[in-house]
């Protein structure tokens, strides 16, 4: 197990071979992210970049993440995320860096997740919640539109699922995101972190390069490629990239028959 972050802020740890938790670690604060907890959660995801193959991300204590400090946010000037160092530690800048890190991330919900909580799910490939984990966008009740978590919802849900989130504030639970889909699986709490953990290895277990290519084209297709023939040439380019940097295809007999055996394993 290796530490290469502020225990106080975020915590790393890599629990297996190509598996990596990064925990947010403000408990008293629900998790809420100051500029310098996004700014350490920013250099964990830059220094293992390339070095593991999934990530398990979670919340200490009884939230998952509450979004942005806005204690904090109300002492800075209004437009501290728009300028200088303030940009490149805006919880936009967060929310990108997860969606061009080469590994896959999956979000587990331990507890509330509201505001850039729900930015947070969004922006993460995939997402299991407890299924009592509050979750929610409670900005229109103090006067204003979800800057992030909106947009990222709506991207996310259909559209009245997504109005009815916005304009009432009400918070769901882990259990009915994923009926709605805005999570892969609710389980029960004590479940969770090993729920989280079986789903990361996984994955890792397959090809690196695949995996983040794979990525690319998930993010691509249908949210910037919607035409049938274009998505279908980004997939074949995605291919093509994929085997030029790995041996995938040096031996197709093995291939076949790895795709075969994983099928099997698939219909059992």
């Amino acid at each position: 197990m290796d530490s290469i972050a502020d225990p106080e802020l975020v915590r790393y740890e890599e629990l297996s071979d190509g598996v990596a938790r990064i925990t947010l670690n403000r408990p008293e604060k629900r998790n809420a992210m100051s500029r310098a907890a996004r700014a350490a959660l920013l250099d964990v995801l830059d220094r293992c970049d390339g070095r593991v193959r999934v990530i398990v991300l979670t919340g200490a204590g009884p939230a998952f993440c509450a979004g942005v400090d806005l204690k904090e946010s109300a002492e800075e000037e209004m437009d501290a995320d728009r300028r200088g160092a303030g940009r490149r530690t805006s919880w936009l800048a967060v929310q990108e860096r997860i969606r061009q890190h080469s590994a896959i991330v999956i979000a587990a919900v331990n507890g509330f997740a509201l505001g850039g909580g729900l930015t947070l799910i969004n922006s993460s490939d995939l997402a299991i919640a407890a299924d009592d984990a509050p979750i929610g966008m409670p900005e229109v009740g103090f006067g204003l539109y979800p800057g992030l978590a909106g947009p990222s919802t709506q991207l996310r849900l259909g559209a009245k699922r997504a109005a009815w989130m916005v304009l009432t504030a009400d918070r769901i639970t882990g259990a009915t995101a994923a009926e709605w889909g805005l999570v892969n699986q609710a389980v029960p709490a004590a479940e969770l972190p090993a729920a989280a953990l079986a789903l990361a290895e996984r994955i890792a277990r397959h090809n690196g390069v695949t995996l983040t290519w794979a990525k690319r084209a998930l993010h691509q297709i249908p949210m910037y490629i919607s035409d049938w023939t274009r998505a279908l040439e980004y997939g074949e380019d995605v291919r093509s990239q994929i085997t030029a940097r790995t041996d995938v295809l040096d031996d197709p007999h093995a291939t076949h028959r790895m795709a075969v055996g994983r099928a099997g394993e698939g219909a059992r």
